[in-house]
């Protein structure tokens, strides 16, 4: 007669624990490939008061930003710097930033800052560790405006941070290149939806921004 063996139970139950764990343990992977993209956010038309806006020119390199390398930087390079020009005519505020892998004389040539236009060396929130929004706050900004690569790092985390300092955000969607495609699709989505960012922030393109 076979009798009940609780130790073997236990360790029944223990597998069967472990096996159902690992089925769910990878989360929204297991359905990765089913999630649909969301419908894209509505854009706007922008009227800026240029006493109030600044400018932030961001990481443009010129060791990267090119065809071969970076298509989707350069494809977006000649309406950049026409933007720029637009915007040093009405006497906006200019940042420029480049990255610590960065020289600032790496800033690609036709948006190089002018001796007069204030250049920071930060990765990602290009607030961090410098008296950025102290300056712009004293001289009456309240505004940014994000243009840079690459959308999901320097967009992204200034226009977050941005948003935590008081300011308000416009974010041209067609000035914020990436490597691909998802990576801009993700970041305007969690600036259109993301907790206190959207509250702050307005998504348009270039040709929408009149000053």
């Amino acid at each position: 007669m076979l009798r009940p063996n609780p130790g073997r139970g236990l360790l029944f139950a223990t597998l069967l624990l472990a096996l159902t764990s690992a089925t769910h343990a990878q989360g929204v992977l297991d359905e990765w490939n089913s999630v649909k993209a969301p419908p894209p956010p509505p854009l706007h038309n922008v009227i800026l008061n240029p006493k109030t806006t600044a400018l932030f020119m961001m990481d443009f390199n010129s060791k990267n930003c090119k065809p071969e390398l970076r298509n989707r930087c350069a494809a977006i390079m000649p309406n950049v710097e026409k933007f720029l020009k637009r915007a040093r005519s009405a006497n906006l505020t200019i940042v420029h930033s480049y990255t610590p892998n960065m020289e600032e004389s790496d800033i690609v040539l036709n948006v190089k800052p002018l001796p007069t236009e204030r250049v920071v060396q930060v990765r990602g929130d290009k607030f961090d560790r410098n008296d950025l929004s102290e300056t712009l706050k004293s001289k009456g900004i309240n505004t940014i405006i994000t243009v840079g690569t690459s959308a999901n790092g320097a967009v992204l985390f200034t226009a977050i941070g941005a948003s935590r300092r008081g300011f308000k955000v416009v974010v041209p969607v067609d000035a914020m290149p990436a490597d691909t495609a998802y990576q801009e699709q993700f970041s305007i989505w969690e600036i259109a939806n993301g907790p206190t960012i959207r509250e702050v922030s307005t998504l348009t393109t270039l040709d929408r921004i009149t000053f």
